[in-house]
């Protein structure tokens, strides 16, 4: 079982997505024909209220599996930090190994967007929570746009954990930086000077 979380706003419904294309997980796969779902209807919003309900799941369907959770989410409109350490419990007693892939984003992105959405920022208590996790493998919505499948290739092989990067459908999910929204350019910055200085030719 692979654990993806993240602060609100660093990409969990991105990610979802992306591990659903491969056709041996067992995953949100409804993300993949409607752009986004509350996370109240996430496969395993069930079990993340109640981490007992994990022995009632239908673990015959795949070898691998995937849940996406925020910290905090929306739990009835109330925010709530995910009982983690009784989820992975759970799933370690019906015999199931748990990884964690904790997304990154731009710290002012992500302090903006909580914001503009929730109306306060909830970063610091995400980042307290995924101190917890002994090994976690770190999720980059930089690097992804930057580097794409040779990124996606890389997550692969440290989690051990397949991902279909050669599905045709993988180009629309991360054509639009969503980053962009929150860029201005300018036309001047004291520092610019200091490069032309230091990269001009010296005679």
């Amino acid at each position: 079982m692979l654990i993806l979380t993240g602060p609100q706003g660093a990409g969990n419904h991105l990610w979802s997505k992306i591990f659903a294309l491969h056709p041996q997980i067992s995953g949100w796969k409804a993300l993949l024909d409607t752009y986004w779902i509350g996370h109240d209807q996430e496969p395993f919003a069930a079990c993340w209220k109640d981490p007992t309900q994990l022995k009632y799941f239908n673990w015959r369907q795949s070898d691998w599996f995937v849940t996406s959770v925020s910290v905090p989410y929306m739990d009835n409109g109330t925010a709530t930090v995910p009982n983690f350490k009784e989820f992975a419990h759970e799933l370690q007693n019906l015999g199931h190994r748990v990884k964690f892939g904790v997304l990154g984003r731009d710290r002012n992105i992500v302090q903006m967007q909580q914001q503009r959405v929730r109306n306060g920022v909830s970063l610091p208590l995400a980042l307290n929570e995924f101190e917890q996790f002994a090994s976690p493998v770190f999720l980059s919505y930089e690097l992804l746009h930057l580097y794409g499948v040779k990124y996606l290739e890389m997550i692969s092989q440290q989690l051990g954990f397949p991902i279909a990067s050669n599905d045709v459908r993988l180009k629309d999910i991360i054509k639009e930086d969503t980053n962009k929204k929150y860029f201005h350019p300018i036309k001047y910055h004291p520092t610019d000077d200091l490069t032309k200085h230091t990269s001009r030719k010296h005679t």
